[in-house]
């Protein structure tokens, strides 16, 4: 059966450690595909005004144009008027009967998950895998008894091997790098010299020739 894992967000902009995540969890749960979803405006973020779409789009195919298993879906630009995760996972599994798919989340996504629509069910539809940050504690007191029984802890875990298809709420850390795109938008705006680092040199200089985030 074919492994496929989802990454949405809005990566605005994608940075070294979504790229990292990806190439960590092709690795770590042998998948045999890696789909960033960029959102089209995050439907629990209506007070943030993301970039355009096209450019968050156009970055992440820069960044990804030489990673054979790493794709990007315009699923949710093609349709915003339904941006919601819970109708993107169900659309997936629609689509990919014959698949195990597993849908990727930071630990931040994890601890704010009781905003989002149909947060339960969204738990319950695939695989979960909740990737959490350096020195970043995650909570547990938000999720049910039944969610709780799901949670499969493979930090410290150098490989896993899946026995069975129940679905799991993975945990891992394998990924140790502690970095946001909040932060490199405000230290482009603050014309700091440092963000480029952060990011891959694609998307740098792509930053740089549209003159985003100034």
């Amino acid at each position: 059966m074919k492994k496929i894992a989802f990454y949405g967000g809005s990566f605005d902009p994608l940075h070294n450690g979504h790229l990292m995540i990806a190439r960590k969890l092709i690795d770590l749960f042998e998948l045999d595909e890696f789909v960033f979803i960029p959102a089209f405006h995050a439907p629990h973020k209506k007070d943030k005004n993301p970039t355009s779409a096209f450019y968050r789009y156009t970055m992440l195919c820069l960044a990804t144009n030489d990673e054979p298993k790493i794709k990007v879906s315009k699923m949710e630009l093609d349709a915003p008027e339904k941006p919601y995760t819970v109708e993107t996972l169900l659309k997936l599994k629609n689509e990919l009967t014959d698949a195990q798919i597993f849908f990727v989340m930071g630990a931040d996504s994890w601890q704010e998950i009781t905003t989002w629509r149909e947060w339960g069910k969204v738990l319950t539809l695939t695989n979960i895998i909740i990737v959490t940050r350096p020195d970043y504690e995650i909570g547990f007191s938000h999720i049910t008894e039944d969610i709780w029984e799901r949670i499969v802890d493979l930090r410290q875990k150098d490989k896993l091997r899946i026995t069975n298809y129940e679905l799991r709420i993975y945990i891992t850390d394998a990924v140790q790098l502690d970095i946001s795109a909040t932060e490199i938008r405000q230290k482009i705006r603050e014309k700091a010299n440092d963000w480029r680092k952060l990011v891959p040199n694609e998307v740098a200089k792509y930053i740089e020739k549209y003159k985003l985030y100034i």
